[in-house]
């Protein structure tokens, strides 16, 4: 159903802006035959299509070392949407996506490859009026971001097509392993490409929930004026996965937590949380304004204390029994990679001084969910407890990212009958039940907002190295066996370090 349909089905959604559709043109995938693009750009690709968000004249090239021909490469995406798509491949549909489907067989260093993808651009902007917009998606290994750029910028397609179009590169996590790494990708990047064109992608900027905490605040004029140190207690982000590596061990193994889930996913969640109010929804207003989180996060001094990293052991999940970290493919007998990584934060600036930001990732819990807490402070005066009535609950808001996306809200309530005594009852929101409608992936969202310019939900690279500026110590002084290396079951919620980290402040972790 497209957007104009379902608006006009739902009455909930009258009255919304219909999607913005780009300028014509070409999407280029480097990587095109590996599991990103099967699972989630090519069916993104597709439903943006069936939506008709994306332009008239857009065409889609895969570029990748397999020797596909055209035919080949469309046959191996029709058993991907077949497979992953959120939308039911509609036959009629597909021709006429298909025939913008297009394939270029080559390694990433071969020069003379690149000749040939500018050729096929070039003929594809005259068939469907592209004009020379071209987007460059790097679905591919971290070590090939750099080389690509640069034989991108050799065959001069960094600076858009001969007709004056625009070129953007859209770079996937992670992006550097550390400080010294991620500077020296951005300075290889920027070699070819100016920041602007630049698209650092992090898919939960995408997920609805995560877009609607801005909205959820600076829509609201009752929560924005509480959202601050007088009346909130204690922040807390928290991704729980039942998985453990799925396959994945040797590059786990590179990655750990941290690298994977904190540097990026959790501490742009954490930013969007506690960032200043912004004029405008304009991409810098916002990534400014993150930026300035991000410079305000107080360095950890004690990494002991303030930090957690553990690896899950065997144990159950959902009942079936599931090997430890160190029986997985791939993970070398002794490894110290944590598959669990907490921290304590705090954020030294006048709305958030002295509340803690509490932040949680690992792997084998016993419950798939992202969400955030915020736990407010008590009423200053407990009016019910001297009538023999416990209303010391305090309130709580949790923010579902996934699975279930809604919005919770927890106060206190009376009982009914003759006495006054007080319990927490739950206020909630959700999605799917509210607007009667699937929210798009997350990749949707992104893909059209890098098509159209719109680079609000992107990561800057201010943002991405004042983040590797705070989470480098950390890795550092793990690795000299700081903060030392924990286990937990797998099905249980963590170490008991990580209990403790909360316990220590008198406060505890929300359930998920």
């Amino acid at each position: 159903m497209t957007a104009t349909a379902a608006a006009a089905t739902n009455p909930l959604r009258e009255g919304l802006h219909l999607p913005r559709t780009p300028d014509a043109c070409a999407v280029v995938v480097f990587g095109a035959t590996g599991d990103l693009t099967a699972r989630k750009l090519m069916p993104a690709l597709y439903n943006l299509a069936r939506g008709r968000t994306m332009p008239g004249g857009f065409s889609i090239v895969g570029f990748a070392r397999r020797d596909w021909t055209d035919e080949q490469f469309r046959a191996a995406m029709k058993k991907a949407l077949t497979e992953f798509s959120r939308e039911p491949l509609e036959e009629e549909l597909w021709d006429s996506f298909a025939r913008r489907l297009h394939y270029v067989s080559s390694n990433f260093d071969d020069v003379e490859g690149y000749r040939r993808l500018g050729d096929r651009l070039d003929k594809q902007d005259e068939a469907h009026g592209a004009a020379g917009n071209r987007l460059f998606y790097l679905a591919t290994p971290p070590t090939a971001y750099a080389d690509i750029a640069q034989r991108l910028g050799e065959a001069g397609l960094s600076r858009g097509g001969d007709n004056g179009g625009w070129a953007r590169l859209v770079v996937e996590k992670p992006f550097g392993r550390d400080l010294a790494s991620a500077r020296e990708l951005d300075h290889r990047l920027g070699l070819v490409f100016r920041e602007r064109q630049i698209f650092r992608i992090d898919h939960y900027l995408g997920k609805e929930t995560v877009q609607n905490i801005m909205v959820f605040r600076f829509g609201n004029g009752i929560f924005e004026p509480i959202w601050n140190r007088r009346y909130v207690d204690n922040v807390q982000v928290s991704v729980g996965e039942t998985v453990g590596v799925e396959g994945r061990g040797a590059y786990y193994e590179e990655a750990g937590a941290l690298r994977d889930m904190v540097q990026n996913h959790l501490l742009q969640v954490l930013a969007l949380v506690a960032m200043e109010p912004i004029a405008s929804f304009g991409g810098d207003a916002v990534r400014s304004e993150k930026a300035k989180v991000f410079h305000a996060i107080k360095p950890i001094e004690d990494i002991d204390r303030d930090t957690v990293r553990a690896q899950y052991g065997p144990g159950a999940i959902l009942g079936q029994n599931v090997p430890g970290y160190r029986e997985e493919a791939g993970v070398a007998p002794g490894s110290t990679t944590e598959t669990y990584a907490a921290l304590r934060l705090e954020i030294e600036n006048w709305r958030w001084s002295g509340v803690p930001f509490y932040l949680r990732v690992g792997k084998r819990l016993p419950k798939r969910a992202t969400e955030v807490a915020i736990t407010f402070k008590t009423a200053p005066l407990q009016l019910f407890r001297q009538i023999g009535s416990d209303n010391t609950t305090p309130n709580l808001l949790v923010l579902r990212i996934q699975p279930d996306e809604g919005i919770s809200l927890r106060f206190g309530a009376k009982v009914p009958g003759t006495r006054s005594d007080v319990r927490p009852v739950n206020m909630d929101f959700r999605y799917g039940t509210s607007f009667g409608v699937d929210a798009p992936e997350a990749y949707e969202r992104l893909l059209l907002d890098a098509m159209l310019g719109d680079a609000t939900l992107f990561t800057r690279w201010d943002g991405v190295e004042a983040a590797w500026e705070l989470l480098g110590p950390v890795l550092a002084a793990w690795q000299q066996g700081a903060s030392p290396l924990q286990t937990y079951d797998a099905g249980s919620w963590g170490p008991e370090r990580a209990i403790e980290l909360t316990e220590r402040d008198g406060r505890e972790w929300h359930r998920m």
